[in-house]
């Protein structure tokens, strides 16, 4: 589950023109907003199954008064094939074709629309659908739909593929045309990774992903073939008594998701007799659009692990919470809309049969959402591996693994203790640029990441290395929470340490450098309560709140006996943490055991972007 980049543009790119009296159809590919439709790939052919007529309607009599040419123009529409993705482009001069392009630089050959539509209004009205699908990991791009504010009378029956709008129209010193579109337009862009095992190599069989939304046509995505063998592996035991075939892995991507809709889909694999092999049918929704206010759910946790139903053990057998921890995930499925597990993931430890049980168990839910990871302890060390640490944790030569995602109000900062985070890193600065990015008016909920404590613990292990968290660079990153306005991290969250701990809002003063070069307290050197509210926070949080998630399923760790002003909720046990952001303005978080999935620890914030 690596970092899947953000495509701009979009695929397949179906247009219907009526323009003067005659219809046209083309179908265009493009790789930028509306501006950049390809027309030299399109094919031209009348088609009487798509009409349009205009009517001039009145002027409209408030804006008259100022002097300005302003009219309405009725316009009916219908379609014999009538789609969920059709919009309505207005354009003036009404000419907007390939051949009147200036040229252009002698490195772009492409023949580009030439016109930009001065404003466009999707037809349809978006139906629910039940279908779903599954997620590993995902991105998108930034590009904003291009949609103006326009009448809709009579939005297009799907059954009729009839409907009816009015524009307003100012003069623009030309005449204008209108064109149906049927696709996307500048559309925020998901890439959904399926990763899959099979025993099916090249050789034998074709593998691909068969997906469509309720009701349209279905696509297949191809997928590649991986595999390796136990020389790939660094030490004994994955290169000996650990080692297991792991068979052919499979990943395919499916790019170009509506934001917020339903999809199904199913994996297959074509032998070369033409018969098929298929999976069972999953389904998933899409990320919301970056921004969107809407009901968004998130589950976070770490440690989890896996364990045997069967109650036989495994061969690393102190992950007895694991199970109901993703039994208490299965149970709430359709209420959660993203889960993030922040390490350490399977404690395979150089067992490979333990992945596959690890993925057996987590199946249902990864299928359902996007299951997303963060780089741990158990993943990356290992002496000469590049580790932060070297320790013999099962470690294993990766690249850098931190990255950002944004879903719907969330932004998550995802960092990788297992390198370097300190000052001048390079992971530092992917850091602070994760804080300084964000756009807290339409993301207001900033949520950093990470497996080991950054922040806050009351650990007996850190308490005994007199530390409440990990002792190196600890201070580098809280240069960065008073730097973005103290409380731009709304909440960080970590795992390592197994048991469920929440701060009241932090902040901790740090030693500045005056003008004269003489370092001074900003305040006095030590950890701060910003408010002294427990369950209710309104308002500007003035500091972060730390929370401890690490109790997932592996063996639980004790609390020191040091007493705190900064701890409000210990718990020693099995849990989890829900995140429900119920709109720009509201976020309620709970904890949740995972032996019963009652919430056993809560707090809301209330605020508007003027607190931020």
């Amino acid at each position: 589950m690596g970092r899947a980049k953000g495509v701009v543009g979009w695929v397949g790119f179906a247009v219907l023109m009526l323009i003067a009296s005659f219809v046209q159809r083309v179908s265009s590919h493009g790789k930028r907003p509306l501006a950049r439709i390809a027309i030299h790939e399109t094919v031209s052919a009348l088609d009487g199954r798509v009409s349009m007529k205009a009517f001039l309607q009145f002027l409209e009599q408030g804006l008259r008064l100022t002097g300005h040419n302003v009219e309405w123009v009725l316009l009916e529409y219908s379609s014999l094939n009538p789609t969920n993705d059709d919009w309505i482009g207005v354009f003036s001069p009404a000419n907007f074709s390939a051949s009147i392009c200036l040229p252009e630089h002698q490195y772009v050959i492409t023949p580009l629309l030439c016109s930009v539509p001065i404003k466009v209004c999707v037809t349809f009205v978006a139906i629910n659908s039940r279908l779903s699908s599954v997620v590993c990991c995902f991105n998108y791009c930034k590009c904003f739909l291009a949609v103006s504010i326009c009448k809709l009378l009579k939005p297009c029956n799907v059954s009729t593929g009839k409907g009816s709008l009015k524009f307003q129209l100012i003069s623009q010193r030309s005449d204008f045309s209108f064109a149906l579109f049927s696709g996307c337009i500048d559309k925020q862009i998901w890439t959904v990774t399926w990763t899959w095992t099979s025993g099916y190599g090249i050789a034998e069989a074709e593998p691909f992903v068969e997906w469509d939304r309720q009701g349209g046509e279905k696509m297949r995505s191809p997928a590649g073939t991986l595999t390796f063998d136990r020389r790939s592996m660094c030490v004994t035991p994955a290169r000996t008594v650990g080692w297991r075939d792991p068979g052919f892995i499979h990943i395919s991507f499916l790019k170009e998701l509506w934001p917020n809709c339903k999809y199904y889909y199913q994996l297959g694999h074509k032998l070369f007799n033409s018969s098929y092999i298929w999976k069972q049918k999953y389904r998933f929704r899409a990320s919301p659009y970056p921004g969107q206010n809407s009901l968004q759910r998130v589950v976070i946790f770490g440690d989890m692990g896996k364990d045997e139903v069967d109650g036989s053990n495994g061969y690393f057998n102190f992950q007895h919470g694991s199970l109901n921890t993703t039994y208490q995930l299965l149970k709430d499925l359709d209420h959660i809309d993203i889960a993030f597990h922040i390490e350490d993931i399977s404690y395979a430890i150089g067992h490979l049969s333990q992945w596959d049980q690890f993925i057996a168990q987590v199946e249902p839910i990864a299928s359902r959402f996007p299951y997303m990871i963060a780089s741990g302890n158990h993943e990356r060390d290992w002496p000469g591996a590049g580790s932060f640490y070297g320790n013999l944790d099962s470690g294993e030569k990766r690249a850098k693994f931190w990255y950002s995602t944004d879903y719907g109000m969330f932004r998550f900062c995802i960092a990788d203790t297992e390198h370097d985070w300190r000052e001048g890193t390079d992971q530092y600065k992917f850091i602070e640029h994760c804080l300084a990015s964000v756009d807290q008016q339409k993301q207001p909920w900033l949520i950093f990441l990470v497996h080991r404590v950054l922040g806050y613990s009351s650990d007996k292990f850190y308490a005994g290395k007199g530390s409440f968290g990990e002792p190196m660079g600890w201070e580098s990153l809280q240069k960065l929470w008073p730097k973005y306005k103290v409380d731009i991290v709304d909440i960080g969250i970590y795992g390592h340490v197994h048991n469920y701990e929440r701060t009241c809002p932090i902040y901790r003063h740090i030693l500045i450098k005056s003008p004269f070069g003489i370092l001074c307290l900003s305040g006095s050197h030590q950890n701060i309560c910003t408010n002294e509210e427990k369950s209710y926070y309104k308002g500007a949080l003035n500091g972060t709140i730390h929370i401890v998630a690490g109790g997932g399923g592996a063996t639980l760790l004790e609390f020191t006996s040091l007493q705190t002003k900064w701890s409000l909720f210990k718990d020693y046990d099995y849990g989890f943490v829900k995140l429900t952001a119920l709109d720009q303005s509201n976020l309620l978080f709970e904890y949740k055991k995972s032996s019963n999935g009652r919430v056993y620890d809560s707090f809301r914030i209330s605020r508007d972007y003027r607190d931020i």
